[in-house]
């Protein structure tokens, strides 16, 4: 997570929803790959479709893992946002334990796609009517969590997020300190301290030491999403100056939504231009992952 080189040095991928789908693997790492990335996340999201690669077959998992090699690039992240939808921190007991199946499962598809970090929504239950018990229910289903995850050697990066729930990544750190295993980290989203009206500087200096990954997307207040980059009210500058302080190398995935548009490749082409651009004003090398 730090390094020691004059030049931290970075990674840069994407999120599969910015490019889209052709109808097959070879595909979409071929297009991540010609637009410049070298690691794409992929999503176990709150669509039947994406959800159901929770039950991928062992077969399934082969291919996706071989396609990717032969494109030449990695896989990066696991996003399991599914976890909007069936939230750990849920009142109603069945609904929590089919969260916990969801992280175990996601642990798996993890561990079978040879990727490395599952990024944990910071979302307690999100389409319920807060209450007292929520955040201590999130934090022991990520307890529970953490146990499997350490035996399979996937480690889990919790997002800060919109909403009311883990809105800072210093709200993460409290819940990666209460746990206290290395195996539960942070994987922060500069978009969304920004989106929540937070300083970019103090929030990444709050999880220093601690961030597996970043995520570099832009908002507005209000606008969680699809505001192109350099359009929106993030302070990359200013988060980007931070994490060279910190000496922090690492990856960072750009997180776009264009799987919808004809020129997807071409945006997320523009999309790393801008990025490089930002990184290297911060003294920041761009390396393959």
């Amino acid at each position: 997570m730090n390094g020691a080189s004059a030049a931290p040095q970075i990674a840069l991928g994407i999120y599969e929803k910015a490019l889209p789908w052709r109808g097959d693997w070879d595909t979409l790492f071929s297009d991540a790959r010609r637009a410049g990335f070298s690691f794409v996340d992929l999503s176990v999201d709150e669509t039947p479709a994406r959800r159901a690669r929770l039950d991928w077959s062992p077969e399934t998992r082969s291919a996706v893992r071989d396609a990717a090699a032969r494109q030449g690039v990695r896989l990066g992240g696991l996003c399991l946002s599914v976890h909007r939808a069936i939230g750990p921190g849920a009142a109603d007991a069945q609904t929590r334990a089919e969260a916990d199946r969801i992280f175990t499962q996601g642990i798996g598809l993890c561990r079978d796609l040879g990727i490395p970090v599952l990024q944990v929504a910071g979302y307690y239950a999100y389409y319920e009517p807060a209450d007292d018990g929520q955040r201590d229910r999130y934090v022991a289903s990520l307890r529970r969590a953490a146990s499997i995850a350490a035996r399979a050697g996937v480690l889990l990066g919790i997002e800060n997020v919109d909403g009311s729930d883990v809105t800072s990544v210093s709200r993460g750190m409290n819940i990666v300190r209460e746990i206290d295993s290395p195996w539960v980290q942070l994987y922060p989203d500069i978009g969304n301290i920004a989106e929540q009206q937070l300083d970019e500087l103090e929030e990444l200096r709050s999880g220093e030491g601690h961030m597996l990954a970043i995520h570099i997307k832009d908002v507005r207040v209000g606008e969680p999403r699809r505001v192109p980059l350099g359009e929106g009210i993030a302070d990359f500058s200013r988060a980007f100056g931070e994490l060279s302080r910190q000496g922090w190398s690492g990856r960072m995935m750009i997180e776009m939504w264009n799987d919808d548009a004809p020129d997807s490749v071409e945006r997320c082409v523009h999309a790393r231009t801008i990025v490089e651009r930002w990184l290297g004003q911060a003294g920041f090398d761009i390396v393959a992952a």
